[in-house]
């Protein structure tokens, strides 16, 4: 009989919201070792009577206190490099969060502290334990990406919001600037992108501003281009 080392298996989050006007990620930092004391995306081992959906949504929600019927929630990758994790082999499978300005974290029981961090700084200092520098740079493109052929951009934004409340969230997240004009025109024109409500607001400043809210379609045609 072959024998074969034992493999631990971990899921792993990327929660990415905007906050000040920044895209920002849930870090936690390490209480333990290995890299005790460094920042690190919030996770944890797989239990035996968990499927992989199912323990994404416990961390989220331990880590957040927020329900995964609240955000957008899907399998980002699988990272398995032998020496990711120094204890043990140990495959790790990622899944990006998109979500609303989101509460301020709690640390879990395992962690020092919790805190929401600008993704720029982050990838800038490559600051992160084990890989999940990389982890957050792949949930980083695999939001942008959606961006261009999905509604998800909503998913930053409150249930009922401006097109220039829309619009900053694609600034935001691509790190662009996006023409008012041309950016109004293309999503009020993509039909069942934005459904339009009776009701105002003067968040924005100036004039009283249309609110939406995001309509029933799954893809963007034609899509929005960074």
């Amino acid at each position: 009989m072959n024998s074969h080392p034992p493999v631990a298996v971990t899921v792993d989050l990327v929660v990415l919201t905007v906050r000040d006007d920044q895209l920002q990620v849930l870090t936690v930092r390490r209480g333990e070792e290995p890299f005790a004391g460094r920042w690190a995306l919030p996770g944890g081992f797989l239990q035996p009577d968990e499927d992989l959906p199912t323990a994404a949504a416990r961390e989220l929600l331990e880590e957040t206190g927020v329900s995964a019927d609240r955000v957008h929630l899907e399998q980002l990758a699988s990272y398995g490099a032998p020496d990711r994790d120094p204890r043990m082999r140990t495959v790790t499978v990622a899944y990006v969060a998109l979500a609303a300005d989101l509460p301020a974290p709690t640390a879990g029981s395992d962690a020092a502290d919790a805190e929401w961090q600008p993704v720029d700084r982050l990838a800038a200092a490559d600051a992160l334990a084990f890989d999940h520098a990389t982890i957050l740079r792949d949930g980083v493109e695999r939001a942008r990406a959606k961006l261009e052929y999905t509604p998800l951009a909503a998913a930053f934004c409150p249930p009922e919001f401006t097109v220039s409340e829309l619009r900053r969230v694609y600034e935001v997240v691509w790190g662009v600037e996006v023409d008012p004009r041309n950016f109004h025109r293309k999503v009020t024109r993509t039909e069942g992108f934005l459904v339009p409500t009776d009701a105002t607001t003067t968040r924005d400043g100036g004039r009283p501003a249309r609110l939406h809210r995001v309509g029933p379609i799954r893809t963007l045609h034609p899509p929005l281009m960074r």
